[in-house]
This record gives C-alpha cells, structure tokens and sequence, in this order.
C-alpha cells in the first residue's frame, strides 16, 4: 500500500518516495518483495494514491501491477481497490506497507508460512511505547480476537504493549470476501483493513500472531524525525555489518552507505564518509574523513586521503588521493600514481607512477608512466563545441601552469617548460617552452589611486 498523502512529511514529495539508505521507501519494500519472488510465482500488486504519478513512475521498473485509490478512505478501503488484481486460487495476500521500509525479507515469508494459506496471520511486536498503534486484543487462552485502532481504543486496551505492524498475510479468497463487506461506522468514518480480524474469528479462521524480529524493521515513517532516525538504524546495521566482516571503522555511528560497499581486509574507513552506489576496496585499503565515493573501484594498498571525491573511477593498488582531490566519472589510475590536494581528474588515464600533486586538471587525457605533471597546469580539452583528447607519453615532465591545447601529443621524455601554452605536438626527449619573451621596462610606473574628493 502506497497511498497516503503523508501530510506530516510536510513536503511536496509523496511518502513513499522519501529516502534513506539512498533508495525511496517504496523501493526498499519492492525490493523485499523482489526478494521473496526470486524463484517465481508471487506478484506485485502496488496501491497508489496521492501524487499517484509519480509513485507509479518511480515504481514502474518493478513489474508492479498499478491500482488506484481515489479518494484514500483508509486501509480496508486501500484494498478494496486491489480486489480485482488478485488472484485467489490457493493463494497467500501478503499486504506490506510503502512507508515500512526496513521489512526484512525473512520475516515476511516467516509471516507467510504462518498464514499457509488458511489462517489470517499478523504480524505484531510488543513495544514499550505502543502509542500510534492498533492493539492486539486476546481472550483469556491468548487466542487473537482482534485488532483496535490507538484512536478507537479505550484506556484499557492503550495499555496492552503487543500492536499490530500493518503487515499481514490472509487467503486470498477469504480476504477479497472480508474487504468487500467492511463498513465505516469508526470515529474516522474509514474502512479500517484490522476489522477483517473480527470476521475471521466470527469465521472460525484461525488468526495467528507471528512475531517481528525487531522493532526497527516494523517502524514505519510519518515525518521527517521518524525518516532521520530510520537512516540511523540503517546505517548502524550496515556498520555492524561491516564491522563484523573485519572493516575498522573509526565511528560507526559516522558511516553513510548509500549502496553496496565491498571490503577486503583490513579496510580503514575514518568518521563522515559517504558510498553511493556500487563501491569495492580492496585490501588495506584506507579511506580518510569526509570523503564521498560513489560507483568506483579502490585496488588494495591505496590511500584515499580526506574530503576527496570520488564517481566512476578506478583506482589503482598503492596510489594516494587527496586530500581535496575530484576524480570524476572515467578516471583511471594505473599503481602508484598520486594525485594531490585539489587535483581533478575526469576521463582520463594515469599510468604506472604518474604524479599531478597540486592544483591541476587533466580531463579527456592519456598520460603515461612516471609523469611529473606540474601545479597549476591544465589540459584545454574543449574547444567550445567538442572535445579533445590530450597524449603523454612516458617519463614526460610539465612544468607548472602549462596550458597543453588539445588535441596534442607530447612524445615520451618529454619536458614543457612551465608557463608554457602548447598548442602543437612536442617532440620526444626534448625541452619544449612557449611563453612570451620576458622584458622590463624602466620607465613604468604603477598607476595610483586618485585622491578622494571632499
């Protein structure tokens, strides 16, 4: 179900489609049920509402069959729109909610074995502050008699502590029968889906209790402090994660994984780092504070120093980044190469040994081994329309604030004087200087400030 406005989001956004962890809410869930599906046989039927739209474009990758709820008059009513999508030959309805993001794989398909596709199952937890919740309510031999909405609920029943989570699991066929006969007569004038319970029991169905794992998987998101301290439960399961694979991370409460981070041994990751995407670090790998990664590969040996950025690159065993460096999408740095404080790199290769230390830019270039490339020196790769490639051969040393003019080659044992703009190819193993003739003039005199009027 992923219908509701979320009104105490207080944003333009629907709910659902809301992040942590670097994915929408709504993504999480499809991925859980993803997950369930992976051997055949189950299908997706995804409830839309409010900015329905959108919702549904976020979620049309997923295979998901789309049906409206227009207007949202509560969650039997949210079901009752899905009625003619579900097939209830011998089948299990498992209804999961949008806004329940860390649902775990195990529990729901725990849940559904319960359900068997005979008994109602519900998936409840007992939590210390119960408020917000609809209540399990039981006879005197425990057996589950029903479910009251907090709102609904007198004082007695506020004070029971096992609530019920939202997701359930029913036969098909019973529960489009049981959606279709609920009744709104409720202080919110809704279809509450929690009083099919009462028909099942009415029924003779068994309704069954299965436990979730842990609170945080049932907690679902009503506004921005609920949203934050989701990303923090997340994140600390991703830290402990890594932690317990051998990772040594400085504060795992400081660690933001935005993907999937794979780690050889001995991996040192300092406080504030973000992974997006897909990233893997090879053996000691260690990754100084503030940096941000995303979509990269980090050989073994290599040292990324901090507040470096890092997107769809390569980085070879042994090389040092940063601090303050950008290798930007198509960097590839061969071993040994270094690159320094507030150096960008995008689209280019470095071979074995190349060295840009400071304040430089190489883009859309081929460098070779062991090149010196000096502070302050670009390559001048777009001409305004396209852009051109940039060839150093090996062993080739740029002086600092050279401007090298693409397209161009400098031929290997190179040397281009610094100050230098090179705008043709320079010869292998020989000085290449373009700048103009210094002079001074005796005469000049600096121009001054002329005085103020009173």
């Amino acid at each position: 179900m992923a219908a509701g406005k979320g009104t105490r989001m207080k944003s333009a956004l629907p709910k659902v489609l809301h992040r942590i962890g670097g994915r929408s809410l709504l993504q999480h869930v499809l991925d859980t049920v993803a997950a369930l599906g992976a051997d055949g046989g189950t299908r997706t039927v995804l409830i839309t509402g409010h900015g329905a739209d959108e919702v549904e474009t976020a979620a049309a990758a997923s295979g998901a069959a789309m049906v409206r709820q227009m207007p949202q008059l509560g969650t039997g009513h949210a079901v009752q729109q899905a009625v003619p999508a579900l097939d209830d030959a011998n089948t299990t309805t498992l209804i999961l909610n949008g806004d329940v993001p860390l649902i775990g794989s195990e529990t729901v398909r725990a849940l559904a074995a319960a359900c068997g596709g005979e008994r109602l199952a519900l998936l409840t937890i007992e939590l210390a502050d119960p408020a917000g919740y609809g209540r399990i309510v039981r006879s005197a031999d425990g057996t589950v008699q029903g479910i009251v909405e907090h709102k609904d609920a007198n004082a007695a029943q506020r004070s029971i502590g096992e609530v019920y989570t939202g997701i359930m699991a029913a036969p098909t066929a019973q529960l489009k029968r049981w959606v279709m006969a609920l009744k709104n007569d409720n202080v919110q004038r809704e279809f509450y889906l929690t009083d099919i319970v009462a028909m099942a029991v009415a029924e003779g169905v068994p309704v069954v209790a299965s436990a979730a794992a842990s609170e945080t998987e049932v907690l679902g998101v009503n506004s921005p402090l609920q949203l934050a301290d989701l990303e923090r439960r997340l994140q600390r399961r991703h830290a402990d994660a890594l932690m317990e694979a051998g990772v040594r991370l400085a504060d795992p409460a400081r660690l933001d994984l935005r993907g999937t981070l794979e780690c050889g041994q001995d991996v040192e990751i300092d406080v504030n780092c973000v992974f997006e995407g897909r990233v893997q670090l090879g053996d000691g790998v260690r990754i100084g504070a503030h940096c941000v990664i995303r979509d990269a590969h980090i050989a073994a040996g290599a040292v990324i120093h901090p507040f470096t950025h890092i997107e769809g690159a390569r980085v070879g065993a042994g090389t040092l980044v940063g601090p303050f460096a950008r290798l930007r999408p198509g960097a590839d740095l061969g071993r040994e190469v270094h690159i320094g404080n507030f150096v960008e790199v995008k689209n280019s290769t470095l071979a074995d040994g190349a060295k840009a230390n400071h304040l430089a830019y190489l883009g859309d270039a081929t460098v070779g081994e062991r090149v010196n490339y000096g502070a302050g020196s670009i390559t001048a790769n777009y001409d305004g329309a396209n852009k051109h490639r940039t060839v150093i051969g090996n062993d080739v040393h740029v002086g600092s604030n050279c401007v090298l003019v693409a397209p161009i080659t400098l031929g290997d044992g190179a040397t281009i004087g610094g100050g230098s703009t090179i705008g043709k190819d320079a010869p292998a193993g020989q000085l290449t200087v373009a700048r103009a003739r210094q002079v001074a003039i005796a005469a000049w005199q600096r121009p001054k400030k002329a005085p103020k009027k009173a």
